[in-house]
């Protein structure tokens, strides 16, 4: 008898398990929130340059595109207070010599889909900055990417920024140009996939 009402509750319990599944509405895997970056930009004038003609355009070093037509979303700008690259914009001020912060900005984004190129102006980010202009993008595909296509306009010149990168979260990343350069940091707002 015992077994008789054992097997009778199992048979209850798969019937309602199965019920439960065919009565929930399946959640495809693209629904899920999509990850959220903080990324934070400290652009600096190198002063150098050493008389060669760096206003010449260099082409934007990445992948293919992927197809795939997500883009990615602003979602917040960062405060200043928030800002975690603070005290090197403090020492790069301090040390005197040629490279000096000409802007420091933060905000929340998802990322773009690899090969998208779809980002944000740099007056969106950081408002009107003088001399400066382009766009910055944050792309995945199997790696998180930065990349950007900056023009700095300064010390009689105007000059070209052009790279997209893998980055690492957490780890300061630099792109260099002769003229000017950017320092760049990106960390997750919540826990996924790390950068690889």
């Amino acid at each position: 008898m015992k077994q008789l009402q054992k097997w009778l509750q199992a048979r209850s319990l798969l019937a309602l398990g199965a019920w439960l599944l065919l009565a929930t509405p399946a959640i495809p895997q693209d629904a899920a929130a999509p990850n959220v970056y903080n990324i934070e930009i400290i652009v600096v004038r190198n002063g150098g340059g050493g008389g060669e003609d760096w206003s010449v355009r260099t082409p934007l070093r990445g992948g293919d595109k992927s197809g795939e037509q997500f883009v990615g979303r602003f979602v917040a700008a960062i405060p200043p207070s928030q800002y975690q690259l603070n005290d090197l914009k403090a020492r790069l001020n301090a040390a005197g010599g040629n490279v000096k912060p000409v802007a420091h900005f933060a905000w929340q984004q998802t990322a773009s889909a690899w090969g998208s190129r779809a980002g944000f102006t740099v007056e969106r980010l950081a408002g009107n900055v003088p001399g400066l202009s382009g766009r910055i993008f944050l792309e995945r595909g199997q790696y998180l990417h930065l990349g950007m296509s900056l023009i700095y306009s300064g010390g009689g010149g105007t000059y070209n920024l052009s790279e997209i990168r893998r980055i690492r979260f957490f780890q300061r990343n630099y792109y260099d140009h002769p003229v000017f350069g950017v320092i760049a940091l990106v960390t997750p707002v919540k826990k996924g996939p790390a950068g690889r």
